[in-house]
């Protein structure tokens, strides 16, 4: 495969990308297929490397159920795509939280200190640099990370030949509450940052309509 070959393979993949509104619930996601899709987003970039995230796979109908009147973007995917993905963000991320001691020992493998260069550099971006310095903040903060494995999953997935579709469309205290109740979800932990469905479609492809390059790429010589 050439470079021309495979810049349009690249693009095509981002044309056939379109949030999903009928997926067809008879046709399953291979599991090969599946675990490389969860693993574009395992392996995706977070601030730091502190990767504040955790992904709900939903395969219970029971739940779907339950999901759908608190959720009312998401039916569509409840009722048909394959693999319902619930994103949760890491609430109270800072220099000296567990989460972060954990990251920093377990999975980079490096010794952990409070007065750490690291450690010290991490407080003074969240807290001057970035201005993180209540529960709200730093929630937000996190939650914009977990968007980046979404757009890994859903460009993975295309190339696949897989659909998705992101959903923001659900009551998010609602939902984390029964989330909380079914014991799925400790919200001293965790909120909810988006929901998404993958599968295939039972829709045609729409054109897809973007705004102009120009109006949106400047270059500054």
């Amino acid at each position: 495969m050439n470079q021309e070959q495979l810049r349009n393979m690249i693009l095509n993949a981002h044309k056939n990308r379109f949030a999903t509104k009928k997926f067809d619930p008879t046709q399953s996601i291979d599991e090969k297929d599946w675990n490389t899709i969860i693993e574009s987003a395992r392996l995706s970039p977070s601030s730091f490397g502190y990767e504040p995230w955790k992904f709900l796979i939903i395969d219970n109908n029971k739940i779907k159920e339950e999901l759908k009147p608190i959720a009312w973007g998401a039916v569509n995917s409840l009722e048909g795509a394959n693999k319902f993905v619930i994103a949760l963000a890491r609430k109270n991320i800072v220099y000296n939280s567990d989460h972060v001691k954990h990251i920093v020992q377990d999975v980079l493998g490096l010794s952990y200190s409070e007065s750490s260069p690291q450690s010290l550099f991490f407080k003074k971006f969240q807290e001057n640099d970035f201005k993180l310095t209540d529960g709200k903040s730093l929630f937000n903060w996190t939650v914009k990370q977990t968007y980046i494995p979404l757009a890994n999953m859903m460009t993975t997935a295309s190339f696949l030949g897989i659909d998705s579709c992101p959903i923001e469309g659900f009551n998010i205290d609602e939902v984390e509450s029964y989330l909380s109740k079914k014991g799925l979800i400790d919200l001293e932990e965790f909120g909810v940052a988006y929901m998404a469905g993958f599968g295939y479609r039972d829709q045609e492809l729409p054109a897809k309509k973007r705004q102009p390059l120009q109006d949106i790429y400047t270059v500054i010589d």
